[in-house]
């Protein structure tokens, strides 16, 4: 060895071979900023942008929508967009380990998180499984969801058949389309009882493993190779949605659809469930409150700009969720030129869309195939790294908890595995005949607005006033150079919050219990087990509070204060990352890094 370590660092046997300890893991960070905004960007847009936004949109009054919607952007998402990311990355820490730097009194907050990625992440995967499936059978000579000459189709199933499927679907009320038995008899196989669990889908248990197998390999070398596969991911969706997007413009019909989709109506301003639904779809697509964009920030360079990059990826976000109600409501609107109805009987949103409404309408097209799997393509890809970017924030939080174990040798990658076998596990339940109802009580309970709201309350309230919003403030200036915007921070001590609490009590006094498919009731223990997502999610929060102070030596007061006082070391990264820069800039160095 040319670089001596000292004595007692060096072990030698006489043959003079050295046995070096197990070499701890450096953390990473993200190779280019591009990387880290291309993560962020396939994280935060996915499938509510395709198919939630738009029906929400022409559900709520069209173009008065965005009212709201823009209020509720400037005034919630990108304060908390913005708190997360900074948060992560001024303390180089994940979601969980970062409250306990900034507030330990709020480090339940973290666990919290990470309880609603772990829900997201077992049942957010069964679309793309869905998907996957659905993408292999439009390699066929013919869709085999445009005709009624199946083996699983029944006597009532009518064909599509240009306009005059509309007239042959109004002689009997019992009639189905194609469409829908292909989804409920084919792919499903759904049963007719929610008690009734049934068996396994084979062929969607190993179109699930195939996910699970993809998203393992985009994330098992951290963000090295989080970082590559989202060149692809994250962009390859937007070639997709032009593509649909110019066919759809020039479809019979299309202009139609558009109308109905931007058509203003401001009589739903006085609604309070458009105000509800607004707020909701901010929190649901730029993926605050559930500790994401912390870890995503974390491997961030000290002195990124994370203000600038929080305001653009805001706004592509958004920009996307608009562009791409123009790609789904022109070919609705085709549909309904080709069955001669009206719009709001085809449209729809969810699994809905993606699985009935659009397949239907591609079948309706010259070249279907190619449409089919343009469509199915761009679904899987928006879903995909939505799915391994919340793994990757899921491992970092839980890895940054205890690094000195997991950074050494395979053990992250251990983790990983473990964590992905146990969700798909837990997913199979969701690919057996009767999986729909356990997917719905995942979608409805798990990633609940409400819990999501709560966490939005107390993240504002933790930074703006038990922390502090100046001295947040002046966190960010030490990292990006300069103060942003005040507005920000004012939105985060009083709009934020009172919005927030506003919206959840709103919220609780509409909830109304889960039904399938709008009709059917679960019972008990279907909702029991809903609340228990939702509960076990947001009440870590409270129990790890009062853990908390009963561990913490002194008096009551003493203890509120020694957990309401970020840690000493806090501020220390920039001057660890000079240091870090200093030894790598030397010529006598010999570290890799």
């Amino acid at each position: 060895m040319d670089t001596s370590f000292g004595a007692d660092l060096k072990f030698k046997l006489d043959v003079g071979k050295a046995y070096p300890a197990p070499s701890t893991q450096t953390r990473g960070e993200w190779a280019s900023k591009f990387d880290f905004l291309l993560a962020v960007a396939g994280q935060i847009i996915g499938l509510g942008n395709v198919w939630r936004f738009p029906y929400l949109c022409y559900k709520n009054g069209g173009g008065v929508f965005l009212i709201p919607y823009v209020l509720f952007l400037f005034a919630c998402g990108i304060p908390l967009f913005l708190l997360e990311t900074s948060l992560g990355q001024y303390t180089k820490q994940g979601s969980i380990t970062c409250w306990r730097k900034i507030c330990p009194l709020f480090e339940g907050m973290g666990y919290g998180n990470q309880v609603v990625i772990l829900y997201s992440s077992i049942y957010y995967i069964i679309i793309l499984a869905w998907a996957f499936l659905y993408l292999f059978f439009s390699f066929n000579p013919e869709l085999p969801w445009a005709s009624c000459g199946n083996i699983w189709n029944t006597e009532t199933c009518v064909e599509f058949n240009g306009r005059s499927y509309y007239l042959n679907w109004t002689q009997g009320e019992n009639v189905t389309s194609p469409v829908r038995e292909f989804w409920e008899r084919r792919i499903l196989n759904i049963t007719g009882n929610v008690q009734e669990l049934g068996s396994l889908r084979w062929e969607l248990a190993l179109c699930l493993l195939l996910s699970w197998l993809i998203c393992y390999f985009c994330v098992w070398k951290g963000v090295k190779s989080t970082g590559k596969v989202v060149y692809f991911t994250a962009t390859f969706p937007y070639l997709m949605l032009m593509v649909l997007l110019v066919r759809g413009l020039t479809l019979p019909g299309a202009v139609d659809g558009i109308k109905f989709y931007l058509y203003p109506d401001p009589s739903r301003l006085t609604d309070p469930q458009v105000w509800m639904d607004a707020g909701t779809q901010i929190f649901y697509s730029y993926a605050i409150c559930i500790g994401c964009l912390a870890a995503l920030g974390s491997y961030n360079k000290f002195n990124n700009d994370c203000y600038k990059d929080c305001v653009y990826l805001c706004l592509l976000n958004s920009t996307t969720s608009f562009v791409a109600g123009f790609a789904i409501f022109s070919v609705l609107g085709f549909m309904a030129y080709e069955q001669n109805t009206d719009i709001s009987k085809v449209a729809e949103s969810g699994p809905g869309l993606a699985f009935i409404a659009y397949p239907r309408a591609v079948a309706m097209m010259p070249f279907p195939q190619l449409w089919a799997i343009f469509f199915f393509v761009m679904i899987i890809l928006l879903g995909l790294d939505s799915q391994f970017v919340g793994l990757e924030a899921l491992v970092t939080s839980v890895s940054d908890m205890n690094p000195s174990f997991f950074h050494v040798g395979h053990r992250r990658k251990l983790l990983l595995l473990a964590i992905s076998i146990f969700c798909f596990s837990i997913g199979l339940l969701m690919v057996t005949e009767g999986g729909l109802y356990i997917f719905q009580l995942f979608d409805y309970y798990a990633c609940s607005g409400m819990a999501l709201l709560l966490f939005a309350v107390l993240q504002s309230v933790c930074i703006g006033w038990v922390y502090g919003a100046d001295r947040f403030y002046k966190n960010i200036e030490e990292m990006i150079g300069y103060k942003p915007l005040p507005l920000i921070k004012y939105c985060l001590k009083y709009v934020t919050p009172i919005i927030c609490t506003g919206t959840f009590v709103f919220s609780l006094i509409k909830y109304t219990p889960l039904k399938f498919n709008n009709t059917t009731l679960y019972p008990w223990w279907g909702y029991a087990l809903g609340w228990f997502f939702t509960l076990s999610s947001t009440l870590i929060v409270p129990i790890w509070m009062i853990y908390n102070v009963s561990i913490t030596p002194g008096t009551l007061r003493q203890r509120i204060t020694i957990l309401c006082t970020a840690a000493e070391d806090l501020s220390g990264n920039k001057s660890g990352k000079h240091t870090l820069e200093l030894l790598t800039s030397s010529p006598d160095s010999n570290v890799s890094l």
